[in-house]
């Protein structure tokens, strides 16, 4: 019997996109699942078209949140509303590949793995591949690997809450995912890594995850505020996280 995966998708203004990401959803071979939508104040036509969606397939829910509030919070009210003993991530922007899910969570079970994550591709706007290169990640990883870099895509991480319990990512700009999967780490729980590209990451333009310099910055004040690590070993590790950085775009 199919455990019940709950998928947690924020969205805003995410008109252009949403349609795809839902039928990617739709798509896949593993098909107990439920798909949380929260609408985070979109003005847009988003919602509209989520909702062509909601009596067709019961899977598919919608939460509108009064006003736009944040991806953490969008994302955490998901993870509140969810059922599943799986909880996994998917960007409004961004796809899975349709044996995605069947693949991930025979891996789980057979290693008996509670927190997982994939290789994914990236796509522009216009959903072409801008490489073939394999996003390539350890294949396990431990709280202080992930603090030298973070390999983990939000799109391609599940985790057994089952297990582990519901984790929910706190309130800041960036690096929302990054902190739930150091918490989980903190946990006692290893990262493990499926090598195979499973998931499409959607680049956009003028992102912030796509400012380095304030990636940098963000990551600091991760690793002195939010992980509370004395001056030393967040200057060791973000020294650690620069140098995988530029090792990354250069492989």
């Amino acid at each position: 019997m199919q455990e019940l995966i709950s998928i947690i998708t924020p969205m805003f203004n995410s008109e252009r996109f949403i349609v795809s990401t839902i039928k990617s959803v739709q798509e896949q071979t593993y098909q107990n699942w439920e798909m949380i939508i929260i609408d985070d104040g979109s003005t847009d036509g988003s919602i509209k078209l989520v909702r062509t969606y909601l009596n067709n397939d019961k899977r598919i829910q919608l939460i509108s949140l009064e006003k736009n509030q944040g991806p953490a919070k969008a994302r955490n009210e998901g993870i509140k509303m969810a059922c599943g003993r799986y909880i996994s991530f998917l960007d409004s922007d961004d796809l899975w590949h349709p044996n995605k899910l069947i693949k991930q969570i025979k891996f789980m079970k057979i290693n008996n793995y509670n927190f997982t994550f994939t290789s994914f591709a990236k796509i522009n706007e216009q959903g072409v591949m801008l490489s073939d290169k394999l996003i390539d990640s350890p294949m396990q990883l431990s709280y202080s690997d992930l603090l030298k870099s973070d390999y983990i895509g939000c799109l391609t991480s599940i985790y057994n809450a089952g297990e582990i319990g519901k984790v929910y990512m706190p309130d800041i700009i960036k690096g929302q995912d990054y902190c739930c999967w150091l918490e989980i780490l903190k946990k006692g729980s290893n990262a493990y890594y499926l090598k195979e590209q499973l998931a499409f990451y959607r680049v956009r333009t003028n992102s912030i995850s796509s400012n380095k310099v304030f990636a940098i910055m963000h990551q600091w004040h991760i690793l002195r505020h939010v992980e509370d690590l004395p001056f030393l070993k967040c200057l060791y590790f973000i020294t650690t996280y620069i140098y995988y950085g530029i090792a990354k775009r250069l492989a």
